[in-house]
């Protein structure tokens, strides 16, 4: 018995085949590129943007989305390869056990499974708020005891717990349905973001993009930050403050948290009509769009407002307020609704396919695994995920659940980009669709560029990672890698009774 056994591409295949796996394939190209800008327009593109340019970047935050999408876009060609040759659900955990092996693969999977849960969780938070904003605005105020957690003056956060529980029937009733939810949600959010950057380039002021890249500014006497809430490169090499080329980065490893999403697309390979060629196009092609909408509303953004009055929850709302054209706040709160909408979706449906995935290999108990007969989802999995998601969203106030969504996401990129490489080394006969020009130097790259970006993350969210990881290794010695199906040489067809 070893920890590394990989499962190999053929098996992989063979048992998304199996009947009692087995989902339904529907999905488009467009569905695709729904699913992936979906995934990737919400938090970031309404709130991201401007706090990276008040507090790291000024108006270069363009740079740094150009940065961390370069970053993504290298990782993004190797996560297409991959999908074109393993259409499997499971996203970076079946991309790992296919090459790096098994423990590879339930440390990504543990992992992905933490985003997911947490990342839907904040954006149910988000939502809320919003919505109790809009109910506001039209004189229906909900009491503060059913819109706020314990924590934060309420009893239960209720709004965002019912829009996890409504996300969750969606799911069930089937990816068709998700998928057509998503892309009216999808086209509903585009316009808003294509009306701020068409309407908002009208008054842009060139004097607010001077200095487009703000010296490196040193913190103040007194107010250094805790080493550990410095980012971990700042505290290695004693670089601290704001601005300058340091600022660019520091911008680029918070912006990242806007482009994640594309990966998800790689979840939904099983449930999709033609893989080899939908899934490159889906992954490659809601990041390129969503890189464009990005430097473009950041240009604008922080052409009509100086950037250092842009660090608010709602910096769209700002810039349409500076110019003087409050009705337009209320499409703004209708995009962050539609984009919080499809976030939480997505996100949700990323976690409920790496699960099912992860139970279908025995790592978790394959019960989690059933697949509901007439709607051919894993709707246990999906229910189980949408109850954690609405008790967490209701109970927990949005600063205290742990950002660490971006390190999380950042490590699976690392892995599936070593991953293209040894899977070229160990299996080059395998048919690929969709391969990675230039190897290997785009995966090295795109490894290293992540590695980096990771280092920019504060010392406290490596620790939260490293303890939620240590609760993952110590699953999986004692439960998992027992209990997994190449651990007993078994397939997809087994007894019954174990289901």
């Amino acid at each position: 018995m070893t920890i590394m056994r990989v499962k190999t591409v053929e098996q992989s295949i063979h048992d998304a085949e199996a009947p009692e796996f087995r989902l339904r394939r529907v999905l488009r190209a467009v569905d695709l590129l729904g699913i992936g800008i979906g995934a990737i327009i919400g938090t970031g593109i309404f709130v991201l943007t401007g706090v990276a340019a008040a507090t790291d970047a000024g108006p270069g935050i363009s740079i740094s989305f150009v940065l961390s999408g370069i970053a993504c876009g290298l990782a993004a060609l190797c996560y297409a390869e991959f999908a074109s040759v393993v259409p499997v659900a499971g996203s970076a955990y079946t991309f790992s056990y296919a090459s790096l092996g098994e423990f590879f693969a339930w440390l990504i999977g543990w992992d992905l499974m933490l985003e997911f849960v947490i990342g839907a969780s904040t954006v149910s938070v988000g939502w809320s708020q919003y919505f109790v904003e809009a109910l506001g605005s039209v004189g229906l105020a909900l009491p503060e005891a059913l819109t706020a957690a314990p924590g934060a003056g309420g009893v239960a956060n209720v709004p965002a717990a019912v829009i996890a529980l409504l996300l969750t029937i969606v799911l069930v009733v089937g990816i068709r349905l998700s998928a057509a939810v998503t892309n009216v949600v999808v086209a509903i959010k585009l316009a808003v973001v294509l009306f701020f950057i068409i309407f908002g380039a009208f008054f842009v002021k060139a004097a607010n993009w001077t200095p487009f890249i703000p010296p490196h500014q040193p913190p103040e006497p007194g107010a250094v930050s805790a080493p550990l809430e410095q980012p971990l490169i700042s505290t290695i090499f004693g670089q601290t403050g704001s601005y300058g080329l340091s600022g660019l980065v520091a911008g680029a490893a918070l912006v990242f948290f806007a482009y994640i999403g594309f990966d998800i697309v790689a979840s939904g390979a099983e449930e999709t009509r033609r893989p080899q060629r939908d899934m490159p196009i889906g992954i490659l092609g809601s990041l390129a769009i969503c890189s464009v909408l990005y430097v473009l509303v950041s240009l604008v953004m922080t052409g009509i407002v100086k950037y250092d009055q842009l660090d608010t929850a709602a910096p769209m709302a700002t810039a349409f307020q500076a110019i003087g054209a409050p009705w337009a706040v209320g499409l703004v709160s209708l995009g962050a609704i539609a984009g919080l909408t499809t976030v939480i979706l997505i996100l949700m449906l990323g976690q409920a396919r790496v699960g099912f995935a992860m139970s279908r290999d025995r790592l978790l108990p394959v019960w989690f695994a059933k697949v509901h007969k007439k709607y051919r989802t894993p709707y246990r999995i999906t229910i189980i995920t949408g109850v954690v998601v609405a008790i967490i969203a209701s109970l927990t106030p949005i600063n205290v659940l742990a950002e660490m969504t971006n390190i999380g996401t950042l490590f699976a990129f690392v892995l599936v980009s070593i991953g293209v490489l040894v899977l070229r080394r160990t299996r080059p006969d395998l048919p690929r669709a969709f391969r990675v020009p230039w190897v290997p130097v785009i995966p090295v790259l795109a490894a290293a560029a992540c590695l980096y970006l990771m280092l920019n993350l504060e010392g406290w969210t490596w620790i939260r990672f490293g303890i939620w990881m240590v609760l993952g290794l110590v699953l999986y010695f004692l439960y998992s890698q027992h209990h997994s199906r190449l651990a007993r040489g078994g397939s997809a067809e087994e007894p019954a009774d174990e289901r």
